[in-house]
């Protein structure tokens, strides 16, 4: 992985896709229209509506350059290609916390797919960078603010 790769999975490419298609087609005609809206009330020195309007479209359009820039950078990981031996993006790792005894499953998925709630881990948080390349057996030993948290690597599968 170079430092200017964004990896992804198929499904985090096409979510960043129809997000660019969804701020350019559909937000950028709800943001104009509030300005519209809002400009047609008079005075702008007071109008609340045009400055929020305003300062939504700012945001949305630096949204818009960075999901850009994300996709100009972006390496789709093949699990087909990949050795299932050895934890990559895209791979599904079972865990067991050698400290409470409980087993758990993360996808290791590229930042912007990260989602805790939905066991979607990034390559680049301390969990994920210690499961890159990592094989079945192997302890692995993250450093978290109340010490050090070791997991043993149950299993590797391909994403589903």
């Amino acid at each position: 992985m170079s430092q200017n790769e964004i990896i992804l999975t198929r499904e985090g490419l096409a979510k960043l896709e129809a997000e660019l298609e969804d701020l350019k087609i559909v937000k950028r005609r709800e943001i104009a229209d509030r300005i519209k809206l809002a400009l047609s009330y008079g005075d702008l020195k007071e109008n609340s509506e045009y400055h929020s309007a305003k300062n939504d479209q700012a945001f949305m359009e630096t949204r818009i350059l960075i999901v850009e820039k994300m996709l100009r950078k972006a390496k789709v990981a093949e699990t087909d290609d990949i050795d299932m031996s050895k934890v990559f993006v895209g791979s599904v790792v079972k865990l067991h916390d050698l400290e409470f005894a409980e087993t758990i499953e993360y996808m290791l998925v590229g930042p912007s797919e990260a989602d805790v709630f939905d066991n979607k881990i990034s390559y680049e948080s301390p969990l994920g960078s210690s499961l890159v390349g990592k094989s079945v057996g192997d302890i692995i030993s993250v450093a978290a603010p109340d010490g050090v948290i070791k997991y043993e690597l149950l299993e590797i599968k391909a994403q589903p």
